[in-house]
């Protein structure tokens, strides 16, 4: 916590931390008037939010789907294929996208097999990284994110089941009625967490498939901080980035939980 306060320096790593000049808030004003601010803010958001909209509901549906399997050995096996995604390596995970989405990959062929020909790689188009950095986090984390929502509906009274039963409930009334009212409080609690974690984009992932041709829509938060930091020694404007980003998250976080309290009994606080 104390080397926040580079954030407000001109820090000089001869002079030390607290040998450098003070400089207030100079940082902060310079990345906001930056004519990056913008596009850069964007696409943190529009990513992160992207990967929300992906990546949330998909494990909530993954175990209400596998709670439903009576057949033990099918529901292990897809269960344990859904989470080994979750241990590949983002550098392998990285490999694999670009593989997929290069002209002469399985994207390439399965497109030339329509009749169509893939003269540019998937991975030049800007506008597209977003989609494909959320889908490939979806399917890389439904499987092991859906453990706690099954953990969650294996504490679902069995009685619940046999009202709804007797009361002639079908498999989606059932769904409706039972399952989800009793996930409901952690499906709460996940979502106000990961509205805290509004901009924040996995760094690696994004680093390792960024190139000169998506770089206007793949340039997040993270890896500016890691170039303008690492890369041009400016540790006094990275950790004022940093600095932004988490006041923005823990001002998301709060404010979405105070929402959700009014309007539901679970909540952080």
């Amino acid at each position: 916590m104390v080397g926040i306060q580079i954030a407000f320096r001109e820090y000089n790593a001869i002079e030390g931390v607290w040998g450098s000049p003070w400089v207030g808030f100079t940082h902060f004003r310079t990345f906001f008037g930056s004519p990056r601010f913008i596009s850069i803010v964007g696409n943190t958001a529009s990513i992160s939010l992207l990967s929300m909209v992906f990546g949330f509901p998909t494990p909530i549906i993954l175990a209400i789907f596998l709670n439903e399997i009576r057949n033990g050995i099918f529901k292990v096996s897809v269960q344990v294929v859904t989470a080994i995604p979750h241990f590949i390596s983002t550098v392998v995970m990285a490999g694999l996208i670009l593989v997929f989405l290069e002209p002469a990959g399985l994207v390439g062929r399965q497109m030339h097999l329509f009749g169509f020909e893939a003269k540019v790689s998937i991975m030049g188009i800007a506008n597209y990284f977003k989609y494909i950095y959320a889908v490939s986090d979806m399917w890389q984390h439904m499987g092991y994110n859906s453990i706690i929502y099954l953990a969650a509906l294996s504490g679902i009274n069995p009685e619940l089941y046999e009202a709804a039963k007797v009361d002639g409930a079908n498999l989606i009334k059932k769904i409706i009625h039972v399952d989800l009212p009793g996930i409901m409080p952690v499906i709460v609690i996940l979502f106000i967490l990961n509205t805290g974690e509004l901009l924040q984009v996995g760094f690696e992932k994004t680093y390792l498939l960024q190139n000169n041709l998506n770089l206007p829509g793949s340039e997040v938060l993270q890896t500016y901080v890691y170039k303008v930091g690492l890369l041009n020694a400016n540790y006094s404007y990275s950790t004022a980035l940093g600095v932004f980003n988490s006041v923005v998250s823990f001002a998301f976080l709060v404010a979405v939980n105070f929402i959700v309290r009014k309007y539901s009994e679970s909540s952080l606080w």
